[in-house]
């Protein structure tokens, strides 16, 4: 449970670097990155494992471009339902969501998970 918790907060923080980074993604605090965070696991949970299942001959031929613009999508699925966290356009949700990959990777390697 405290290693579920973490890998949130590490979420929530990958945002906000992803948000200075990204000029096309806002968020207004702390609060709107860490409630995103968890829009985009249960949207990644539901929405994204049926995409993926239905899109993987397509993800196949693509070599993985399917995944990053499904990915983009939770991006901006988070941005609909949360207050304070803004996503314009869709090249910059495909733009983000790969660095938010790249952000969480690199904090998943510090930690330990």
């Amino acid at each position: 449970m405290r290693s579920w918790f973490i890998q949130w907060l590490l979420k929530a923080v990958s945002i906000l670097i992803v948000a200075r980074i990204l000029p096309g993604i806002q968020v207004s605090g702390f609060g709107s990155a860490f409630f995103a965070a968890a829009v985009m696991a249960i949207a990644s949970a539901t929405l994204g494992v049926l995409l993926k299942f239905f899109l993987w001959p397509f993800n196949i031929l693509s070599l993985g471009i399917v995944y990053l613009m499904i990915n983009g999508l939770m991006l901006k699925v988070a941005s609909e339902f949360v207050p304070g966290f803004r996503v314009n356009g869709c090249s910059v949700a495909v733009i983000g969501a790969l660095l938010l990959s790249v952000a969480d990777y690199f904090f998943r390697a510090i930690a330990g998970f």
